[in-house]
């Protein structure tokens, strides 16, 4: 420990004013963020410069101004790569950071376990998933930020907007250690475009959902939504509780979407999963997520037909493209009638479509990347002719009895953009396929469950197995509630379940980090819980609680998280702000309010929330208040717009807590209005 903690003291030394480090390259080992695409003229590439020489005394400035510039030219943004820490980044135990509160010292180290190698998708241009979801902008924004973090006391806050720490500023323990911003752009300049050059002038960053709140904790989290995904699936699309021998077609192995190989072991199936990326694809493999690698169709095919023989449980990394995956399928159908594929979506970073999220099937991977940076509407054609293919081959083996849906990755939206036969009218939030929110999660979201996580900062695996034991301890005592809905039953059940067998499953990349979905109720008595065991030494160190932004309340976004808000109301963003607001209100540690996320820039907005237990009563008294908002500000937002599941989850809330009154809906018949 104190070896650590020694080794860490680094990180309290913030911007060089002495003498710069000896200059680095990026290194050759590691996977890299595609170039950035921008259309600075020579006078904004001169204000790129000009901003990030800001950081540094001025005596560094005619060494760094041609190696940012350089930066600029050749990789589309400034990253710093001279700044790249020496020592490695990881969640190392909370007690080994330099910090006077132990709230900075876990924001530190929930940083660094985003920036983690084994974790970041491009961890040296502070990239932790989806592509382009930043930590930081750059590195000089790091080493400011971990100083700032290694002075606070619990009467400052650090403010940070978009990955630039503004300071400290007097505050009072109660409140949050951090507020941060990402993306946060004047509507009418919240385009793709207006965002590119606004990242290459580095005044904006693309924080993702939990990459800009330091909240990720590597593919474990959507591990559990995918395999909750794929379950309810099943359920309702097959009518089936057992997959065995279903195969389900998906691409995607790189940051969120790594975690569907896993997600098909756990929920009894055969999936099958393209990768173009073969780094990321072997990262999955090496990992045990990913049992098998085939780059041939054809004995690809014929391993489908003998998994699905034999009800094998199995997952398949296929080293390609989608396109030319499901375009054998087809192949197969048509000249056998042998569909060999019962469920199919898509996790690709669409999102991100233009800097290297999605694919064009025309060419290789490496030509893609030269077109990418060279031509870019050159770029644009060859990917809209690709999703075209891609919708017009899902069809048909749709119309042959598979089911498909949206990811919530901007699949279907960007598919339409390109004019592919998606069924979409005006705007219409319903597409010839449902996104997953709309068919499966929605009516989850609002009962009030969603991705409810915790991190042990001791980083012990012994930690993690007790909070496992206390998590199964409180949903088996809702459980014996014999009042309990039904709905709302078969919830309690699936998670029992999952996190009885979570610790089986080799889960864990990076920090001591847990997830399950719960409700108000539960993830109020789980903090409790979790709180009392730091408090009586059964945990070695605190707790972090957090969720994905992707939950009940925290996001707003038209096609995916709010996609069944059918009151005309899914396209405003009242909730995500709000819900920010009250977290910080109510103690939250820290707080994030981002643009973009999930289904890319101008299209969400979404804010997130970190809340250390350290045993004390006031961790116990905000924990209790800020999630019985968390999850009300939506459940009841969900009600309003008319949704049962909702109205029943408020009503629950409002019996248990009777500070609590919120504004119920009459139900209307719009048949009044016929002539």
């Amino acid at each position: 420990m104190s070896g650590s903690r020694e080794m860490l003291t680094v990180l309290t030394r913030g911007i060089p004013s002495d003498s710069l480090p000896p200059g680095k390259r990026r290194s050759d080992t590691i996977p890299h963020a595609p170039v950035r695409n921008h259309t600075l003229n020579c006078d904004e590439k001169k204000l790129a410069v000009g901003n990030a020489l800001r950081y540094f005394p001025q005596k560094f400035h005619e060494i760094l101004a041609y190696e940012f510039l350089n930066e600029l030219e050749t990789y589309g943004h400034i990253y710093m790569y001279r700044f790249l820490p020496s020592v490695p980044l990881r969640a190392y135990p909370i007690d080994s950071f330099p910090a006077k509160c132990k709230q900075a010292a876990s924001i530190m180290l929930m940083i660094c376990n985003n920036l983690d190698p084994a974790v970041a998708q491009f961890p040296e241009e502070l990239v932790t998933y989806g592509g382009n979801g930043q930590v930081f902008s750059n590195w000089a924004q790091f080493w400011l930020t971990m100083k700032y973090l290694s002075e606070m006391n619990e009467q400052q806050t650090l403010v940070l907007y978009s990955g630039h720490p503004l300071g400290l500023f007097p505050s009072k323990p109660d409140l949050p250690r951090a507020v941060i911003t990402n993306g946060m752009v004047i509507p009418n300049y919240s385009s793709q475009e207006h965002y590119q050059n606004m990242f290459a002038l580095g005044v904006t960053m693309y924080g993702q959902m939990t990459a800009g709140s330091y909240c990720y904790i590597g593919p474990q989290g959507i591990v559990h939504g995918t395999t909750i995904t794929i379950m309810n699936a099943g359920r309702k699309y097959l009518g089936l509780d057992d997959l065995s021998g279903c195969v389900f077609v998906s691409s995607g192995l790189g940051g969120m979407s790594g975690a569907q190989a896993k997600a098909a072991i756990i929920s009894g199936c055969i999936g099958v999963i393209a990768e173009v990326d073969y780094d990321a694809l072997k990262k999955r493999y090496d990992q045990g997520w990913l049992l098998e690698i085939q780059s041939n169709l054809d004995d690809l095919i014929v391993r489908i037909r003998t998994a699905k023989r034999n009800k094998e449980v199995l997952s398949i990394g296929y080293h390609g493209n989608i396109v030319d995956l499901w375009e054998r399928l087809v192949v197969e159908w048509e000249k056998n009638r042998e569909l060999l594929v019962n469920l199919g979506s898509d996790q690709t970073s669409c999102h991100n479509i233009s800097s290297g999220g999605y694919y064009p099937v025309q060419v290789t991977v490496q030509e893609a990347q030269k077109i990418m940076r060279d031509d870019p509407e050159r770029f644009k054609i060859l990917i809209n002719e690709t999703l075209r293919r891609h919708v017009t081959a899902v069809n048909k083996l749709a119309a042959a009895g598979m089911f498909f849906w949206d990811y919530g990755n901007a699949f279907l939206l960007e598919a339409d953009r390109a004019g592919a036969d998606v069924g979409r009218k005006g705007l219409s939030l319903r597409f010839r396929y449902p996104s997953y929110v709309q068919d499966i999660m929605g009516d989850i979201f609002s009962l009030g469950f969603g991705p409810f996580r915790w991190v042990c900062t001791s980083g012990l695996t012994a930690d993690l197995s007790t909070t496992d034991k206390i998590a199964a301890e409180v949903i088996e005592s809702l459980l014996a509630d014999e009042n309990l809905d039904e709905v709302i039953r078969q919830q309690y059940n699936d998670n029992l379940t999952w996190i009885k067998e979570a610790g089986k499953h080799n889960l864990v990349v990076g920090s001591q980090a847990r997830i399950l979905y719960s409700d108000r109720r539960g993830r109020m008595k789980i903090a409790e819980k979790l709180n009392k065991a730091v408090l009586d030494g059964k945990l070695k160190g605190p707790v972090v609680i957090s969720r994905d932004h992707h939950d009940v309340s925290g996001t707003d976004s038209p096609y995916r998280e709010t996609s069944n808000i059918e009151d005309g109301s899914a396209f405003t963003a009242d909730m995500a702000v709000q819900n920010c607001i009250g977290t910080g209100l109510r103690g939250a540690t820290w707080i994030a309010l981002h643009n973009g996320g999930g289904v890319g820039w101008g299209e969400v907005l979404n804010g997130g929330f970190g809340l250390l237990l350290d045993g004390s009563a006031s961790a116990n008294e905000r924990a209790k208040l800020l999630l019985g908002w968390d999850v009300s500000n939506g459940v009841a937002r969900r009600c309003w717009s008319g949704n049962e599941n909702a109205f029943l989850a408020i009503n629950n809330a409002m019996r248990e807590d009777n500070l609590l009154n919120v504004t119920l809906p009459h139900k209307v018949e719009l048949d009044l209005l016929k002539k």
